[in-house]
């Protein structure tokens, strides 16, 4: 704003000059030229003139117009030449013309030297406004910045954190800081509901899941045969799930920072062929064909439960949306991939099926539309990244980063 203000003076100031200039010595020397015409001529008299201003006729020989000037056009003028200046100012009286000429060194140089103030006054104007806005802008958007600085480095879940509004004076910042209290509040208050809520209901399952294992134990011991050999097998497997999913949403209800518990544990190998050994009957049952296919050795280490989590779901997944052909399993260096010869995702549809209570237009299988928003929430957990593609022959392609060599 500065520059844009200091500058339209500035052109203003110049723009005036030189307007005030033309028209101030357009009439002196229009008045001049009238006294010599008039007056000085006619009585056989020398031009009354300064001594820096000379008079030209092109009708008188002792006046002759120099070379330098003949081209001159009528009215007023500014001449350069070389390093000399000078006003013109040309009248045509029946086909004669008649010059004053007047040196301009002087008014030049003033005219210099206030140009010259102007820009300076320009420069230092605009440099005033940089050093004062920046001294301001500093002054203003220091508590700006300290406010940022702590809410950068506040956690939400930390319940004896001071507020911030008394550090604060009553004023914009304040109400900020503020506002900022009360939202970090109803915002803390809604993670305690939801740990405490997923902490009671997962320690309340634990008791019933412990008492439907026992009981399957128990009812295999008698040595069912037929349908009701299949029917327990059914009920220890769904508590078998249960129990996974129970831990799942515990882990997740932590951070990763609090719970070391989601520390590496088993190899992904180790979980592949855990999980082969689950869903291969299933997936062959169906009339598909099940392939786990190794393309890269990992030696790392995983957490058990979230990996077996992701993977689970993902195979189920793939057993729900695929009629014909087959499922495989591709385990590489870092990572691993589900395919199958399915209905395929869409590509408008791909990023909407990892959130909740989304299921495709071909919806299968009994769930509500959670598996995959599961399987994106450990990922995100875990630091670990997930994505989808069709395949060329038809059918889904999920990949599963474990970390950054895959």
């Amino acid at each position: 704003m500065t520059l844009l203000v200091s500058g339209t003076f500035s052109l203003g100031i110049v723009a005036i000059v030189h307007a005030i200039e033309e028209h101030l010595v357009s009439q002196e020397m229009d008045h001049e030229l009238n006294v010599v015409l008039r007056e000085d001529l006619p009585r056989g008299q020398a031009p009354r003139l300064a001594s820096d201003t000379r008079f030209f006729a092109s009708d008188r020989r002792e006046y002759e117009i120099p070379d330098q000037f003949a081209e001159v056009v009528e009215g007023f003028s500014e001449i350069v030449t070389g390093d000399a200046a000078y006003y013109a100012y040309v009248r045509e009286v029946d086909g004669r013309r008649y010059m004053l000429v007047q040196e301009q060194h002087e008014f030049e140089t003033r005219e210099q030297a206030l140009f010259d103030v102007v820009l300076a006054g320009f420069l230092l104007s605009v440099a005033g406004a940089w050093g004062l806005g920046w001294m301001m802008a500093r002054r203003v958007m220091s508590p700006v910045s300290r406010l940022a600085q702590q809410v950068r480095h506040r956690d939400p879940l930390l319940a004896e954190i001071p507020p911030l509004a008394p550090e604060y004076a009553d004023d914009e910042i304040g109400q900020l800081a503020a506002a900022f209290d009360s939202t970090l509040g109803q915002l803390r208050q809604s993670l305690e509901r939801e740990r405490l809520f997923t902490s009671d209901v997962s320690h309340e399952l634990r008791t019933p899941l412990m008492i439907i294992a026992s009981t399957c134990e128990l009812l295999e011991a008698t040595h069912p045969e037929g349908r009701e050999h299949e029917q327990v097998a059914r009920i220890a497997h769904a508590a078998e799930e249960m129990r996974d999913l129970v831990q799942t949403f515990l882990l997740l209800a932590r951070s990763r920072s609090e719970d070391a518990a989601c520390e590496g544990t088993s190899t992904l190998a180790a979980v592949a062929e855990e999980q082969r050994s689950r869903w291969e009957p299933q997936i062959r049952d169906k009339g598909l064909d099940f392939e786990l296919r190794v393309e890269g050795p990992d030696s790392a280490r995983y957490h058990l439960a979230l990996l077996r989590a992701v993977m689970s779901n993902l195979l189920r997944n793939a057993l729900h949306y695929t009629d014909h052909g087959l499922v495989r399993l591709v385990l590489e260096n870092g990572g691993f991939r589900v395919e199958d010869s399915g209905v395929g995702i869409p590509e408008d549809q791909r990023e909407r099926m990892f959130q909740a209570f989304v299921r495709g237009v071909e919806a299968r299988g009994e769930g509500l539309g959670l598996g995959l928003s599961l399987v994106k929430r450990i990922c995100l957990h875990q630091g670990w990244r997930i994505s989808v593609n069709s395949l060329a022959a038809g059918g889904s392609c999920f990949k599963v980063r474990l970390h950054e060599s895959f």
